[in-house]
């Protein structure tokens, strides 16, 4: 099974002053942290709000030092559980964004890509027998001509 793990980051920022300043910096500084070992991580800005609801910006900013909340999202491949995905995830990623608290926001399955592969290879199949059966009813109007159309294209694509 394969999992979507997003992990929200508490990156912190200093000698910002904007929220907009802080979360480049943020995004930025996580950015150099992650890659190249994990350049396969989606960074992007967290949600916050307040209890009653009212939306806030992902960046706390007091005395020229901010606190901003950042989303990683990776995908998690062969995993036994959501758990399981969770804590491969929150390893990879803790291991490089060291002294950054990490927390584990949504675990979602993936669908089984061979269950897709396996229907789409049978609707395919069940298309070419179609279109054979409908050529074999129908005569034949190829002619040798057409068939050397073919083969000097071919020998052209050689050179």
């Amino acid at each position: 099974m394969d999992c979507r793990v997003v992990v929200e980051a508490a990156v912190p920022v200093f000698d910002v002053e904007t929220p907009d300043e802080a979360i480049r910096i943020a995004i930025s500084k996580t950015g150099e942290l992650l890659n190249p070992d994990l350049n396969y991580v989606e960074i992007s800005m967290g949600e916050r709000t307040t209890p009653s609801g009212e939306e806030l910006p992902p960046a706390f900013i007091a005395a020229d030092e901010a606190l901003v909340a950042l989303e990683l999202e990776m995908t998690v491949f062969n995993v036994e559980r959501d758990e399981h995905a969770a804590r491969i995830a929150r390893k990879e990623i803790g291991q490089r964004l060291e002294n950054i608290p990490l927390e584990v926001l949504v675990v979602k399955e993936l669908p089984d890509e061979s269950e897709s592969d396996e229907s789409s290879a049978d609707a395919e199949s069940t298309e070419s027998d179609q279109t054979t059966n409908a050529s074999e009813s129908e005569p034949s109007t190829s002619s040798d001509e057409d068939d050397d159309d073919v083969l000097p294209e071919f020998d052209e694509l050689l050179d």
